[in-house]
């Protein structure tokens, strides 16, 4: 870590404001050196920063010995359903996040209007009664009601408007006026503060989608300001590299800029390959804009398929309704107790989840240096036995990739995990401390944070994480939620009317 000592002078002249954190180690957000100063908020804004001795607050914090940087965001969640009914959103508040997009992989709780078909993974939501949201709009009335802890973006998932228009016919590719009906349902809710749109092209559910259908709707974007294209791709094995290829072919037909999400080279086979990966990845950014994201694990999570076994040198159940008793334990000990293969075991289990040991260490560094990396913890939220990422994401990227390893410098970790993320995905006022931008701010200590989350126990809070401010309220100190939730809505591109639930 470099330290810039001194101020970061802001030309602001003494004033008065209702909170100042004085003396942290300021990590801005940009990238740029580490610098010692105060910050100034006033209301939901940051009002200074710098050498702030002459000002006059409410309430002083004294962040000595402490990082203060710009509160997180989590650029890849599942986010859609805790931020209803899990409103203090302790599982991410806890590692310092202040911002969540949701409705990545192809699957959103909104807009969805028929819940009879709920094929894989629409279930990693919730079950049928959950989607009842037939708008963007109708969903942040909710949000508004449930009054989240953290601010949420979302995204539309081509899956969920795939299954509204073909219904149980979703094993093949759509038809013209299926596509304009997609379209038609994806511009009202780029209309309502959608983020873009977002694929799971590798699920039942869309992996019949051919390009050509994800480009036609994706050109429903086209001309639209502040979108992106965000793709969990087609392949994370063996032909990832042409998955790479459709991903990119498609943000350059819409004229979209494109997210990879959770970038990785899945199966033993392809450990490795991420050289070839971020070239390609590399070469296609010089024509037109290109982001990833990954999280800090060699673990994936997601539905139990028959199909995904091969990729994973061991495979963990998270969940299973036909068989509860298998939450927590290894898929071949279940296999073995039910006197199947592991196949016939997945089948069985099914609606299931499960974590899958298929990524290679190696990789995971190569992925996380990489410049256009952003931090996302694709956390799976529930009551089954989550892969640790849920809890531990940011943390851990703090504690053994910039402590431990010295992979990231402090200043290039805080800058994945808030600039990088806000320019990508278009959120202005996040993910700076700069005056005029929003007060989302995490104090950590940078000698102590660390994720507690294990395979073992995934549900353990982060320790080191002091205070954490959403729009200028506290909503985690001292090891515990406040019981404030000063979230809301982030519409797209746009800081007015930014959030819907500030006082």
């Amino acid at each position: 870590m470099s330290v810039r000592e001194g101020v970061e002078e802001t030309g602001e002249p003494a004033g008065r404001c209702h909170l100042i954190v004085e003396g942290g180690l300021i990590v801005d957000g940009s990238g740029g050196p580490a610098f010692r100063g105060d910050l100034a908020i006033d209301g939901a804004r940051i009002a200074a920063l710098g050498a702030l001795s002459g000002w006059r607050a409410d309430r002083r914090i004294d962040a000595s010995g402490l990082v203060v940087a710009p509160g997180f965001i989590d650029v890849h969640t599942h986010d859609d359903l805790a931020a209803l009914v899990e409103p203090d959103f302790a599982a991410k508040v806890s590692q310092g996040v202040t911002t969540v997009v949701a409705g990545n992989c192809g699957i959103s709780l909104a807009p969805f209007e028929r819940g009879d078909v709920l094929p894989p993974p629409v279930e990693m939501l919730g079950s049928a009664a959950d989607f009842a949201y037939p708008t963007l709009g109708a969903y942040r009335a909710a949000l508004a009601r449930a009054r989240p802890a953290v601010n949420l973006a979302m995204l539309t998932g081509h899956g969920m408007l795939r299954v509204e228009a073909l219904g149980a016919d979703f094993e093949r590719s759509a038809k013209p006026p299926e596509i304009e009906a997609m379209a038609a349902r994806l511009r009202q809710a780029l209309d309502e503060g959608s983020l873009g749109l977002s694929t799971g092209l590798a699920y039942p559910n869309s992996c019949a989608a051919s390009t050509e259908e994800v480009l036609a709707l994706a050109r429903a974007m086209t001309g639209r300001e502040d979108v992106l294209y965000v793709s969990h791709m087609r392949n994370e094995g063996d032909h990832v590299l042409e998955a790479i290829e459709e991903t990119l072919a498609i943000g350059r037909g819409a004229v979209v800029p494109v997210v990879i999400s959770h970038h990785k080279c899945a199966g033993p086979r392809n450990y490795g390959r991420s050289r070839e990966t971020l070239e390609r990845i590399e070469a296609g950014a010089a024509s037109q804009p290109v982001g990833l994201d990954v999280y800090p694990y060699t673990a994936s999570s997601t539905v139990l398929l028959p199909e995904l076994l091969g990729e994973a040198e061991g495979v963990l159940v998270t969940h299973s309704a036909a068989y509860p008793a298998a939450a927590g334990r290894r898929l071949a000990e279940v296999a073995e107790e039910l006197g199947c293969s592991q196949a016939e075991a997945a089948r069985r289990l099914a609606p299931a989840g499960a974590i899958y040991f298929q990524m290679d260490e190696d990789d995971l560094r190569r992925i996380l240096r990489y410049p256009r990396t952003m931090i996302g913890s694709d956390g799976l939220p529930g009551s089954g036995h989550t892969h640790p990422r849920l809890w531990g994401t940011f943390p851990r990227v703090l504690a053994r990739y910039v402590r431990a390893e010295g992979l990231l410098t402090l200043e290039d970790a805080v800058r994945r995990m808030t600039g990088l993320s806000a320019d990508t995905f278009r959120l202005p006022g996040r993910g700076y401390l700069r005056p005029g931008a929003f007060a989302d701010v995490v104090l950590f200590d940078a000698a102590k944070v660390a994720d507690r989350a294990t395979f073992a126990e995934p549900k353990v809070a982060a320790t080191g994480i002091h205070l954490v401010l959403v729009n200028g309220r506290a909503a985690w100190k001292d090891g515990a939620p406040t019981g404030e939730r000063p979230g809301g809505f982030l519409s797209r591109g746009t800081e007015v009317g930014a959030t819907t639930t500030l006082s």
